[in-house]
């Protein structure tokens, strides 16, 4: 089959599950209790990941219970890597997600919490609702850089998000996520930067050869007492480390 036949059925297919995650969320989500719901969430992510042609390498693992996970942050896949290894995390997401077709619908029953970046006073509201969530023993996840980055590196954590695991003195998991493909330890194809569409970047991974996400979870960090950019520039420089070391790593067998 060639590249564009391909990447057009795997397309189609992406679309058939998603309409069927979306049939499912509408007529069978509001009768099934919590951990069928983790246990769908985590089968509709790990497909749509096999349909769009990606493979998962999962190193560490994450802790029960309650727990903030932080993690570098390079695509809208991002989400469904994590919720096929870690269904129950509840994310904070941009509130521009909510207008997205058939995703949307689906985002939200995953829990996730909007965040509308352009009200600075929106922060606070969510950082109340993170809170709120982290002390009935929940699991958020959150990506301090902000923005999507182009996978090779880390962006400044912002620290602000950083305070509901502080005021519930709750564990911060961070996690490293890198693309890799046939040719590039960092694949440029799920980039998510700048005027990039959603449709575009469909294409671009539906063209895609071989293409693997890595997560990489890291031992939790205690957050009581800690001071917020503290902790931020510490989950930073680990993930940073740990990205730095995977790349040193895929690169030395090219020598």
């Amino acid at each position: 089959m060639g590249l564009r036949p391909r990447a057009a059925w795997r397309l189609a297919r992406a679309v058939l599950h998603a309409l069927h995650g979306v049939a499912v969320v509408l007529l069978g989500w509001p009768w099934i209790g919590e951990p069928a719901r983790r246990a769908r969430i985590a089968w509709w992510a790990g497909k749509m990941l096999r349909v769009l042609g990606l493979r998962m390498q999962l190193r560490g693992g994450f802790r029960a219970g309650a727990k903030l996970v932080v993690a570098n942050h390079v695509s809208w896949l991002d989400i469904m890597a994590v919720h096929a290894h870690c269904p129950e995390a509840r994310f904070v997401s941009k509130a521009e997600v909510r207008h997205w077709p058939l995703v949307s619908r689906l985002v939200a029953a995953a829990g996730t919490l909007y965040l509308e970046r352009e009200k600075r006073r929106d922060a606070l509201r969510v950082v109340h609702h993170m809170a709120e969530a982290l002390a009935a023993g929940d699991t958020v996840a959150v990506f301090p850089e902000g923005t999507t980055g182009r996978g090779g590196g880390v962006l400044p954590f912002h620290a602000n998000l950083l305070q509901a695991a502080i005021a519930t003195a709750t564990p911060v998991q961070p996690l490293v996520l890198r693309y890799a493909d046939a040719q590039h330890a960092v694949s440029p194809a799920p980039e998510f930067i700048g005027d990039t569409t959603l449709l575009q970047s469909l294409w671009r991974l539906a063209c895609a050869d071989a293409l693997v996400v890595h997560l990489e979870v890291l031992p939790a960090e205690s957050s009581a007492h800690a001071d917020r950019r503290a902790l931020a520039a510490r989950l930073q420089s680990l993930i940073g480390e740990a990205l730095r070391e995977q790349l040193a790593s895929a690169a030395a067998p090219r020598r």
